[in-house]
């Protein structure tokens, strides 16, 4: 930057500086060059006596892309530019007033320009046109954005000619692209989908961007076959694709599925970096593989914040408390600064162990060392860790007085931990308070209903389940999956639908006899519903995870380990059958349900029966 401000100072000396060439050539280095100054730019810009076309372009686009008030100033430029009345603005002038009105969130700024562009005659110009439809997607205007694209397409796909340029065919996938992620954005992944099934030509990006938009938003079945159908169309995955589907693989804990990932990225030279191999790490603790997730994390050069988030959080899943504890240490000996988020893992592993007195200590340290003002997720994971540790009332008083509003998760962790221990007339004051945050939300009436059933109250039941089906209120099944060979296999409770439901059902009964045989008697009180024991020990037997641990015994060779998710909180009567499963089957069996993972194994839990 220092020579060519010495040849600036040059061309002012010998008065060449009034040349416009020679000064444009100077203001363009000064705006896009890598050594960018845009200060400077702007100073030689208001020296220049009669910038031409090229000039303004120049400042305007080096304006325009920056951050803070400059793409404000662009524009203003621009209504300079149009008022000066001796330069006209050309098809590369456009691009960057859009971008710049798009930065500034001016959609009415947007619409003039749009105006002007026709009126100048650049409606048609492909450049133009491409940054007219990406302007008017990041504005969110969808309809008008769609208009633009369909009207280019038609243009393109008329022209033979236009058809056999490369470039425009990359340019105009580059823009439907653009269309998708827009729809994703927004939340329509159905438009997104339907427009990516329409599409001429796919990029790698077309498929990361739906795989992505699929995952983000809870949909993991639909990006694991999006990836799949990828690879179908032999569109190479690339490190966006991997980092995208983790998420989706992690979300489901399709474990194989996740293997492969990793060894298609170390095979094909794909660097692991802190964001993939976070990913990873991520993708093996919610898998149940936390050896593989410590092993991942051995390996990456230079562990960041967000890489000692992960492997904490992970360990906190699985209930090794201590080892996140001192994972936290490591951490704070190899100076990293731990963020808000790692101090979630933290409290989180706390909370799975009942270590109380530790919890209180990282929220304090949190706030006086760090300084991290404490989110609704830190008190969330604070007020289930007095919950579960039966300080009932200290977890209610933290919520009354915290700082922030509470939200209906951290009522519920409280109103969990009154079920747990009982104490029903403080859960019958916070599931009404739920009921009147979220009218519709089940969850409320459920777990007092499921209070009321635990202690017999079967006229209580029947009140609040009346008043759920007159408000049309409707309870989220229970649901249990477990992969075999890259397959995900998915039960409902008193699931006969699989094709194998007569195998499965056989086993269901030999598992029963089993656990008589141990003396094991089933848990009816974790049955919810007014009927006689026989029919309580009957329904328990074809709770979905253990349809899904019944599959896994028949579709697997003797001492293969089990993996199941579990959409809701594993019951008591399950838990306590696992164990037994675990020690006659001889097989390890890992659940993983809506809080954390259990590690069952000859007979006991790694929960410690403390969950």
């Amino acid at each position: 930057m220092r020579d060519i401000q010495q040849v600036h100072a040059h061309f002012i000396k010998t008065g060449q500086i009034h040349d416009p060439l020679a000064a444009a050539e100077i203001l363009r280095f000064c705006s896009l060059s890598t050594h960018r100054d845009v200060g400077y730019a702007r100073k030689v810009f208001h020296q220049m006596r009669e910038p031409n076309c090229f000039s303004w372009n120049t400042i305007i686009r080096s304006l325009a892309e920056r951050d803070g008030d400059e793409p404000m100033e662009a524009l203003l430029l621009f209504c300079e530019m149009l008022c000066d009345g001796g330069v006209v603005p050309n098809r590369f002038t456009f691009p960057s007033v859009l971008k710049a009105c798009a930065r500034t969130c001016s959609i009415e700024a947007g619409k003039q320009v749009h105006g002007m562009i026709l009126k100048f005659g650049f409606g048609s110009d492909e450049f133009v046109a491409s940054n007219l439809v990406r302007m008017y997607v990041m504005f969110g205007t969808m309809e008008i954005a769609q208009f633009l694209l369909n009207k280019i397409t038609v243009e393109y796909g008329s022209d033979s000619k236009l058809l056999r340029d490369k470039r425009r065919q990359e340019g105009t996938i580059v823009l439907w692209n653009v269309m998708i992620d827009g729809y994703v954005r927004l939340g329509d992944l159905k438009a997104a989908r339907e427009l990516f099934d329409k599409m001429p030509q796919r990029s790698a990006v077309s498929w990361n961007v739906m795989i992505s938009g699929y995952a983000q938003n809870g949909y993991f079945k639909e990006a694991m076959e999006m990836f799949r159908l990828m690879q179908m169309e032999e569109v190479c995955p690339n490190y966006v694709t991997l980092v995208s589907v983790l998420p989706a693989i992690s979300g489901l804990g399709a474990l194989e599925l996740g293997k492969w990932v990793h060894l298609y990225a170390e095979r094909n030279g794909i660097e692991i970096d802190d964001v993939l191999g976070s990913a990873l790490i991520d993708m093996y603790s919610k898998s149940g593989s936390i050896e593989k997730a410590l092993q991942v994390f051995g390996v990456i050069p230079k562990p960041n914040t967000i890489t000692w988030n992960a492997i904490i959080g992970g360990l906190a899943m699985h209930g090794r408390a201590k080892d996140a504890l001192d994972f936290f240490s490591r951490m704070e000996q190899a100076s990293i600064t731990p963020s808000d988020v790692v101090y979630i893992g933290i409290l989180s592993a706390c909370s799975h162990a009942g270590l109380v007195e530790e919890g209180r200590w990282f929220f304090n340290h949190m706030a006086n060392v760090h300084g991290f003002e404490p989110r609704i997720e830190h008190y969330g994971c604070i007020v289930d860790l007095l919950g579960r540790a039966g300080l009932l009332e200290e977890a209610e008083e933290l919520i009354v007085n915290m700082p922030i509003k509470p939200d209906d998760v951290i009522w519920k962790a409280l109103l969990g931990a009154c079920k747990i221990h009982g104490n029903v007339e403080m859960g019958n004051h916070i599931a009404k308070i739920l009921m009147d945050m979220a009218p519709r939300d089940s969850g409320a009436y459920v777990a007092l209903s499921n209070m009321y059933a635990s202690l017999g109250d079967w006229e209580a039941v029947a009140k609040l389940r009346l008043k759920m089906k007159e408000m049309d209120i409707r309870k989220d099944p229970g649901c249990s999956w477990i992969e075999l060979d890259g397959v995900i296999h998915d039960f409902l409770v008193e699931d006969d639908s699989h094709p194998r439901a007569k195998e499965i059902h056989l086993m269901l009964k030999e598992i029963s006899e089993q656990l008589r045989l141990e003396g094991y008697k089933p848990k009816t009180t974790e049955v919810l519903l007014n009927m006689d024991d026989e029919d309580k020990e009957s329904a328990l037997c074809y709770h979905s995870e253990k349809i899904a641990i019944a599959f896994g015994l028949i579709s697997t060779t003797p001492g293969t380990p089990l993996k199941v998710v579990k959409n809701l909180r594993i019951c008591g009567d399950c838990h306590s059958s696992m164990k037994i499963i675990s020690n006659v089957y001889e097989r390890k069996i890992i659940v993983r349900d809506r809080k954390r993972f259990h590690h069952f194994e000859h007979g006991s839990c790694s929960c410690m029966d403390y969950w």
